[in-house]
């Protein structure tokens, strides 16, 4: 059993930042993740994206951010749980929560907080038969160091932002030997420029642009070799290559958390903005995994409310205890 005073579910930027905050207060945190790694969608989804709504910082890449959240926290000494996910909760007689995840481990605490983002993720991945045969085998559903098609050859599906960003990318960058981007339409989903950029680039010959048309099947030994797409006039056709990338977004759930007997709405979170609990009191909720009025799904937004849960813990953790804020501009920041 891992005992704790602050079980944060998420180990996101929320959920590190939160870390920090309940260290000043000297409260420990344990994070669980479902994710191998900290970082929760900057490490796993866009770590090289850049960012730049975080104050203080004009524009940082995502991973970037996770690496100073992760300093940040260090001298708070958090635990970890990485790669498990977190799948029941229930209440004991002392007045506290044991949460365990889904290979068994427990963990105890009187406050859980969850920030668990926009909870947890599926590509959504077109019917293709065969396709799972080749996932990590020549077939991606996120681009997460595009250093890895270096000299390669890859199709690219799908018609938003994602598609037409990374194609862009990794032709204007010489990453990929080859860029094939197919969508079913003529018309695209994202940016105006981005889809004026696409277009300049396959006029210049740096990607081929295949519209009218989507991948129908897959085929290789062992690892993607070839893909057939099916164009609306001219039918099926075969195209070597070395990954096929279909970028269709996510769905996110709130999975196994949906059934803990929490107010939702909207595949979301019902929080006081007062400090962010939920209906279960010493359970909180912030970051993209909570809803209020006037909700914003920002990161820095997620900072404050973090913050100001913390505080709410505090009271709740050591009731005969007054907490005076002091600025850490004066006392420093002071480890376990």
């Amino acid at each position: 059993m891992i005992q704790t005073d602050i079980i944060i579910i998420g180990a996101g930027p929320v959920g590190l930042f939160t870390v920090f905050e309940a260290g000043l207060l000297k409260l420990r945190c344990h994070l669980i993740d479902s994710l191998p790694q900290a970082g929760g969608q900057c490490s796993e989804i866009y770590p090289k994206k850049p960012i730049y709504d975080i104050p203080g910082f004009p524009s940082i890449l995502a991973g970037d951010l996770i690496d100073n959240l992760m300093e940040q926290a260090a001298p708070f000494k958090p635990g970890f749980t990485l790669g498990e996910a977190a799948v029941s909760i229930e209440k004991t007689a002392e007045d506290k929560f044991i949460v365990t995840t889904n290979k068994g481990t427990q963990h105890e605490a009187p406050i859980v907080m969850i920030a668990g983002g926009l909870g947890v993720f599926e590509p959504r991945k077109p019917p293709i038969e065969g396709l799972e045969n080749y996932e990590d085998k020549g077939v991606e559903y996120i681009i997460k160091d595009p250093e890895f098609y270096q000299g390669k050859r890859c199709v690219i599906s799908g018609g938003g932002d994602s598609a037409l960003d990374w194609s862009i990318f990794l032709a204007e960058k010489n990453i990929a030997k080859e860029v094939a981007l197919v969508h079913r339409r003529s018309s695209f989903r994202g940016h105006l420029d981005s889809v004026q950029k696409v277009m300049d680039l396959a006029d210049a010959g740096k990607i081929k642009l295949i519209t009218e048309a989507e991948v129908v099947g897959i085929g290789g030994n062992g690892k993607v070799e070839n893909v057939v797409i099916n164009h609306l006039t001219q039918g099926d056709f075969t195209m070597e290559t070395d990954h096929f990338i279909p970028l269709f977004g996510l769905k996110p759930s709130l999975g196994p958390i949906a059934d803990w007997g929490l107010e939702i709405d909207k595949n979301a979170i019902v929080v006081d903005t007062l400090d962010y609990s939920t209906n279960i009191p010493g359970i909180y909720a912030i970051g993209d995994v909570n809803t209020y009025t006037n909700k914003l799904k920002l990161i820095l937004c997620g900072f404050h409310e973090g913050t100001l849960a913390v505080q709410s813990a505090f009271a709740r953790i050591h009731p005969d205890k007054k907490n005076v804020l002091k600025y850490t501009t004066v006392n420093g920041i002071s480890g376990f």
